[in-house]
């Protein structure tokens, strides 16, 4: 071999000047740079990992509480505690993970929320929301899926699955993430009392979720452990990935006013003297109440912070259709718009829609149902007519179509 190759890689052709290591060989050298990109390629190649994308730095500029809650304000209308809430804890996992490690630094532990709302109030869509503006890792998974290690359905451990595949395998990445565990309650055991019999998909999923909200090494199958049982298993440090619990807790204002010795019905003084409403009990729940509702005590001493959401009222169910970015009114808007006709809904018609939503108790979700049994007739038919230019719902014409849809005879109990 010439003196002017040995001091030369012999993949790269760059100068040993040039790189920080040049590693000799029998009969060539290779640099640091070219064993990178060889080991990503046998990652790909044998391995069948995904190619790893650079990342920016952790803390985005500007990103304080104020900021992320205002964000909030655009896709979530009302329910300010909690957004406050999610906002403070965001920020303080982001300055958790960017704080400079010192021998005598005070180590600051992370904060689990745990979000308690009736359905369609908006708990998923603030988890939605923060998705789109965070630079961790986002993953959003539902809890009525797993069981107990051993028995059909999937292992606590696929939440980790789901963080990993967001970040495509980077487990450093990944142990920075956030994740969103949804309909928590549903893992809820039957009763107050310590199971005699295995509760596979309640009790026993609680106990297994105690190691990954605590924070410890977990060793996770990348694609799922039931379809692919020799793969190789990934370990994920989880004390520094932030969980975020919710659930709609049916019937847990019952147990809140059980608590508070109050009223089921109207307004009454509580024992402290202050007044309390029956219509919404959740402002007063405690950890002691989720205790009652089925959740084990050592969950809950790893779900430290307890938010609400509020009920909808009617005003806010009429700022939802018509005013965040996404709202229900201007989609219809843009699927119209692409056919090229104008559409709208005058006010009456608006006011006809929340009050069938209020009416139903389907919270936000019930006002796209029921949109979507007024203007589907319009949807299947102006399409092939090409000389309809304009539609507008009144609330004559909305009546008339949720009358013949089938969710007019939804009765609430």
């Amino acid at each position: 071999m010439s003196k002017k190759n040995s001091n030369k890689c012999s993949f790269c052709g760059k100068a040993k000047e040039d790189v920080q290591i040049l590693i000799a060989g029998i009969d060539g050298y290779i640099c640091e740079n070219c064993i990178a990109q060889a080991k990503q390629i046998i990652d790909t190649e044998i391995f069948h990992l995904p190619a790893k994308k650079e990342h920016s730095s952790i803390l985005p500029k500007n990103l304080k509480p104020k900021a992320i809650k205002e964000y909030l304000d655009q896709y979530v209308i009302g329910q300010d505690e909690a957004k406050k809430v999610i906002a403070v804890a965001v920020y303080n996992h982001y300055k958790r993970l960017n704080q400079a490690v010192q021998e005598d630094e005070v180590e600051i532990e992370k904060s689990n929320i745990l979000l308690v709302g009736s359905t369609g109030t908006g708990k998923t869509l603030i988890a939605k929301s923060i998705a789109k503006l965070l630079n961790v890792p986002f993953a959003i998974v539902d809890a009525t899926v797993f069981t107990e290690a051993g028995y059909v359905g999937e292992d606590v451990e696929s939440i980790l699955s789901r963080l990993l595949q967001v970040c495509n395998y980077d487990t450093a990445l990944a142990e920075k993430g956030i994740v969103y565990i949804d309909e928590v309650d549903k893992i809820a055991r039957k009763s107050d009392n310590p199971s005699i019999t295995r509760d596979v998909s309640g009790e026993g999923v609680q106990q297994a979720m105690l190691k990954l909200l605590e924070g410890t090494e977990v060793l996770v199958p990348p694609h799922g452990g039931r379809k692919h049982p020799e793969q190789k298993l990934i370990k994920v440090d989880t004390k520094n990935i932030l969980f975020i619990c919710g659930g709609s807790f049916d019937g847990i204002d019952k147990v809140i006013s059980k608590r508070m010795h109050t009223s089921v019905v109207g307004f009454k003084k509580g024992r402290d003297g202050q007044v309390v409403d029956k219509d919404n009990m959740l402002p007063y729940i405690t950890h002691q109440d989720v205790r009652s509702f089925g959740l084990i005590p050592e969950l809950i001493g790893r779900l430290p912070v307890l938010s609400h959401l509020e009920p909808l009222d009617k005003q806010a169910l009429t700022d939802i259709l018509t005013k965040p970015k996404n709202a229900l009114l201007k989609q219809y808007k843009k699927l119209f718009a692409l056919e090229g006709i104008t559409f709208d809904m005058d006010e009456s018609s608006i006011d006809y829609v929340v009050e069938k939503a209020l009416e139903y108790k389907l919270g936000a979700r019930g006002l796209r149902s029921i949109c979507e049994a007024i203007i589907n007739d319009a949807m299947y038919e102006m399409p092939s007519n090409t000389d309809i230019k304009d539609f507008i719902v009144d609330a004559a014409y909305a009546e008339e179509k949720l009358n013949k849809s089938k969710i007019s005879k939804l009765k609430v109990a």
